[in-house]
Order: C-alpha cells, then sequence, then structure tokens
C-alpha cells in the first residue's frame, strides 16, 4: 500500500506531462500546418510569376501581334509541349472574335469567357474562378492577358487567354516534405476545389464549402473532413484569386510523435513502480518485529492492563518515538479513569442533590396548595364571623338583658375574635411574600436547571439544547426563577416520557421582546388537547396518573411570575409538543419597544 501511496505522484506527474506533450504537439503540428501553407503559396506565386512572364513575351510575338493563326499555333503547340500544367491557349481580338485556340472542335461560335470580357473592359490582367470548358467539359481556370496597341494608348488589341490543367496543378506541391496522409487542397473564392494532392480526380470542381472570402478563413484550425479524418488545417490566401490555399495534417500525427516519449515514460514508470515494490517490502519485513511488539502492547491495554509497556530498543527513531507515546498513553488512560471515577462519584452526589431539590419543590408545591385552599377558606369564613359579631355587639347594648345572658354574650364576643385571629394568621400564611429581588441574569437560571437535569434527560435519552440570544437582566429573586424555569422542563420531560417520543428533544430559548425578557422551554410531546389549555394554570389540574403530579406546579409558577408583574402562558409549537413561557420586564427599562411575540394562545397577566 505504501509503495502504491509512493508511485501515485509519479503516475500522475507522468500523465501531467504526457498531456502537456500531446498538447504541445499539438499545438506544434498545427503550426507545421500553417508554415506548410505559407510554403505551397509561395511555391504557387512563383508559378503565376513564371507564367506572367511567358504571357509577356507571347502578346509581344510578331504572330500573336499580327494576330496570324496559322503562324501563332506552332508556337501554342511548343509552349503546351514544353507547360504540362497548361491545357489550353487562346487567342482573341479586341471585339473578342476567336483567333486560335488549341482544343479542337466546336470552340469557334461559342462566345468568349467572362474573363476574356473583363480584360478587354478594364485593359488588366485577370484571373477566372473554377469554370467547366465548355468543349471539353472539364472544371478549369483560365489567366487572362491583354495585348498593348504598341501605340502607347490604353486600348486593348487582343487577349491571351492560358487555361490551367487542373488535374495536374497537384505537381507543383509535390516538392513539399508533408507528414502521412496529409492533404494541400486550392478553392476558390466560390469555395470550388482547383487542386488537391489527393484524389484530385474527384474532387476537382466539386464544392469544397460555402462561398466566402478567403481573408475570411481563420489561420490555423482543426476539422474533421467528410472522409471522417480530424485535420489540422493551415490556410493562407493566394491574391491572384483570391484563392485560398489549405494544407490538413492529419490529427494522428500528433500521436505518432509522442508515440516515443509515451513509451519511454511507461518504461521508467514500470522501472520505478518495481523499485519501489521492493523497497517496501524490506521495509515491511525490518518494522515488522516492532510492530509485533506494539500490537502486543495494544492488546494488553484493551483487556484494561494501563501500566506503561516496556520500551526497548528500536532500530528506527520513528517506531521509538511510537514505543514512548505507547508509554504515555497507558498513564494517560489510567488517570481517565481515576478521573472518571471522579466524576462519577461528583455525578451520584449531584443526584443525591437533585433528588433533595425535587423532594423540596414536591413540598412547596404542597405547601402552595395548602395555601391556596387556606385563603378560600378564610375569604368564605370571614364574612359570616363577621356578621355573627356584628350581631353579638347589637345584643349586647340592649340594657335590660339579664346577666346570665350578658355572660353568654361575653363569651361569643371571645370566641369570635379568636375565630378571627386564627383567620387573619391563616390569610398572612397564604399570601406569603416573594423572596428578595436582585438583579438575575437569565443565563444563569438556564446553567442551574441544565446542571440539575442534565443527568435525567441522559437517561431518558432526551437531547436538551440551549439558545441564549438576550444578555439582560430582571429583578426578581433566582431561586423562585429558577424553580418555574425547574417545572417547565421537568413538564416537557415527562410529557416526552408518556408519549414514548424517540429521540425526545427539549429546547430552552432565551430571547429579547420588545421591553421585557421571554424564556421558552418547547419539547417535541405530544403537546396540550385544546379542551385542557384554558385549565393549564388552575390549581389542582393535571393530566397526568396519579401519583405523577399533584396539579399545583404551574399554579405556583403562575403566582411567582404574578407576583412581579410579568407574563405566563402556552403555545404550541412546529415539532407538534407544548412551548410554556413567561415575560419579566428587563432591568435596563429604556431598551426600544420591538413588538410582542404573536402567540397562538392567551397569555396569563
Amino acid at each position: 500500500m505504501a509503495a502504491v501511496l509512493l508511485l501515485l505522484p509519479v503516475v500522475v506527474a507522468a500523465v501531467w506531462s504526457g498531456n502537456r506533450l500531446r498538447l504541445e504537439r499539438a499545438d506544434e503540428v498545427e503550426a507545421e500546418a500553417g508554415r506548410l501553407a505559407t510554403t505551397a503559396t509561395a511555391l504557387l506565386a512563383e508559378y503565376f510569376a513564371s507564367l506572367d512572364g511567358m504571357a509577356s513575351l507571347l502578346v509581344r510575338h510578331p504572330a500573336v501581334v499580327a494576330m496570324d493563326a496559322g503562324a501563332a499555333r506552332p508556337v501554342f503547340t511548343r509552349l503546351l509541349s514544353e507547360q504540362p500544367l497548361l491545357s489550353n491557349l487562346v487567342l482573341r481580338d479586341a471585339n473578342a472574335r476567336l483567333v486560335l485556340t488549341m482544343v479542337d472542335g466546336g470552340a469557334v461560335g461559342l462566345p468568349p469567357a467572362p474573363v476574356i470580357v473583363q480584360v478587354l473592359q478594364t485593359g488588366r490582367p485577370a484571373v477566372s474562378q473554377v469554370e467547366v470548358g465548355p468543349v471539353t467539359r472539364r472544371p478549369l481556370v483560365m489567366l487572362a492577358y491583354p495585348m498593348p496597341t504598341g501605340d502607347g494608348s490604353t486600348r486593348v488589341a487582343g487577349v491571351l487567354g492560358i487555361s490551367l490543367n487542373l488535374e495536374r496543378l497537384e505537381r507543383l506541391f509535390a516538392s513539399l516534405s508533408l507528414p502521412s496522409g496529409s492533404i494541400v487542397t486550392l478553392v476558390d473564392r466560390n469555395g470550388r476545389v482547383i487542386a488537391r494532392s489527393q484524389d484530385s480526380a474527384k474532387f476537382i470542381g466539386a464544392q469544397f464549402g460555402p462561398p466566402r472570402e478567403p481573408k475570411d478563413v481563420p489561420r490555423t484550425f482543426l476539422l474533421k473532413e467528410v472522409d471522417g479524418v480530424e485535420r489540422f488545417h493551415g490556410n493562407a490566401v493566394i491574391d491572384r484569386g483570391p484563392w485560398l490555399l489549405s494544407v490538413a495534417i492529419p490529427r494522428s500525427e500528433v500521436f505518432a510523435r509522442v508515440a516515443p516519449t509515451y513509451r519511454r515514460n511507461i518504461l521508467l514508470l514500470s522501472v520505478t513502480a518495481l523499485l519501489l515494490v521492493a523497497l517496501g517490502v524490506w521495509l515491511a519485513r525490518r518494522f515488522v518485529g516492532d510492530l509485533t511488539q506494539l500490537r502486543n502492547a495494544a492488546v494488553r491495554i484493551a483487556g484494561g492492563d494501563l501500566s506503561p509497556p516496556d520500551v526497548s530498543l528500536s532500530s528506527n527513531l520513528e517506531l521509538a518515538e511510537v514505543q514512548d507515546a505507547f508509554a504515555n498513553m497507558a498513564l494517560r488512560l489510567r488517570d481517565a479513569r481515576d478521573a472518571l471515577d471522579r466524576q462519577f462519584e461528583q455525578e451520584r452526589k449531584m443526584r443525591e442533590m437533585l433528588q433533595s431539590l425535587q423532594r423540596q419543590v414536591v413540598r412547596q408545591e404542597r405547601l402552595t396548595a395548602v395555601g391556596l385552599l387556606v385563603s378560600g377558606v378564610a375569604h368564605e369564613l370571614n364574612n359570616p364571623l363577621q356578621a355573627i359579631l356584628g350581631t353579638v355587639e347589637l345584643l349586647e347594648r340592649h340594657r335590660d338583658l339579664p346577666p346570665e345572658v350578658l355572660t353568654e354574650i361575653a363569651f361569643v364576643k371571645t370566641q369570635s375574635g379568636r375565630a378571627r385571629e386564627i383567620i387573619r394568621n391563616l390569610s398572612r400564611f397564604s399570601n406569603q411574600q416573594p423572596g428578595p429581588e436582585t438583579l438575575v441574569d437569565m443565563r444563569d437560571v438556564i446553567a442551574e436547571v441544565v446542571q440539575l437535569r442534565t443527568v435525567d434527560l441522559a437517561k431518558a435519552s432526551i437531547v436538551l439544547d440551549i439558545e441564549a440570544s438576550s444578555v439582560r437582566k430582571v429583578n426578581a429573586n433566582f431561586t423562585e426563577l429558577e424553580q418555574v424555569t425547574l417545572n417547565f422542563v421537568i413538564n416537557a420531560q415527562q410529557a416526552i416520557e408518556a408519549a414514548q417520543r424517540s429521540p425526545g428533544r427539549i429546547l430552552i430559548r432565551l430571547t429579547d421582546s420588545g421591553r421585557n425578557v421571554r424564556l421558552e422551554v418547547a419539547d417535541n410531546g405530544p403537546g396540550v388537547r385544546p379542551d385542557d389549555e384554558p385549565k393549564l394554570f388552575q390549581p389542582f389540574f393535571t393530566t397526568k396518573p396519579v401519583g405523577k403530579g399533584t396539579g399545583l406546579g404551574l399554579s405556583v409558577s403562575y403566582g411567582i411570575i404574578d407576583s412581579y408583574g410579568g407574563a405566563i402562558g402556552y403555545l404550541r409549537n412546529d415539532w407538534g409538543g407544548a412551548t410554556f413561557f413567561f415575560e419579566l420586564s428587563a432591568a435596563d427599562s429604556q431598551s426600544p419597544d420591538t413588538g410582542s411575540t404573536n402567540d397562538r394562545t392567551a397569555v396569563l397577566r
């Protein structure tokens, strides 16, 4: 495996180098096509210059100047035999009448070619595009030269036409050193083939492409031709036509040029791979002894023996460092186990403390229930007791009452006063005042509740998340706010456990709500039935089974929040569960009012 990893960068580098070489050779072949096109253009330009020189001599030949067909024919015949690339010579007078042509049969009555007419009109040499000969019915290109009158005027005495043998024109490209499979093509501005280095008889006169100006064709490009072969085209313009000369080199030439380098790289990679494999085997045999010792030490540590392993001398510095690391790991694992034992002991003490706090909460709920009951009883008894005392005092004012009646009236007054004092004491008990207020950071309240409930929530597979974005404080009693928040969390846990939701989730969110600080406890339990929502904060109301709750937790929480002038309520959340919340005025009352929360149930104040 190590040998493969070591070989991977070499393979990647070789592939990158090979691809780079292929791209460079492709650019090289494309540039070579452009250079060959320029060279071929120079050959054609040189040949046309020779034709211009020959035509310049012919138009001054006495037989040609005299328009003597009999005397000019031997001259034309000799030229055609010496110039195999010429197919015909034509001589016409100033009126475009045919004087002499070297093509036999039917040419006398034919109209002059358009290029002849052009020369007669302009007085300048011209060249035609690919045309079909009216007699031979073969494609041809004609070069037309004006014959001067000899009097110094611009008038034309006649026209000499030279027709090129397009099937033999490819001989001009024989001197070019072309790669195998390359093609040289010469097309006119109408897109017809003038000459082609391969299959000339098949392609000459055929439409090679759409008519366009040769100067608009890119210098080089890659094109898939009609034979299905991709070729790099180098193009050059011949101003005489204007014509376009294209040298096409097959793309396979690129691979032919990079193949030797590829073979060399593959050989180098093979040798490198063998060397790396041999090196890997040698290293594996050398390290196997030390690795076996380390494996035995790891097995002993996994079995619970955390004593430091024996460190022996190693032939490799890295393995020696690994042995030292194993020894340090064993020591740290032993320290970690001791730390876990201490942590378990602390958690046991925290559970005992939490159970004690839970018992205190239950006791407080009971005391609150008694206080509410006493408050109601005192209110109902106080009115009739006042009526009794008033009636007794009226009776006492009668002067004609016997002494024994007055004695009974005094006894009734004494007992009524005693009952009134008992009711007054009970009222004071039921109206206990909240504890001393201080600046309370709600994040500290949440942290305390989380510390109390973390263990039980983890046992119940309930995830507790905290989102505390508010940093403002409130004026309240820390213990009472902790009691309210703890009631919310316990109710959420019990709801999730009763519904057997897995996994359970509780979210405590602390946010700013205008001038208030808002605390929410949301769960993914079953929620509260709509029929039970109006009774949530009533004393002794509970949806829990018998023995699971007293129905006083939310009632006590309502009393605590209400004593601070805050708001407490319930709403349904997106999880399908319940969200209980309360709001208290923030200590920094200058904060702007950003609006209140739009709840789906009424807020109790």
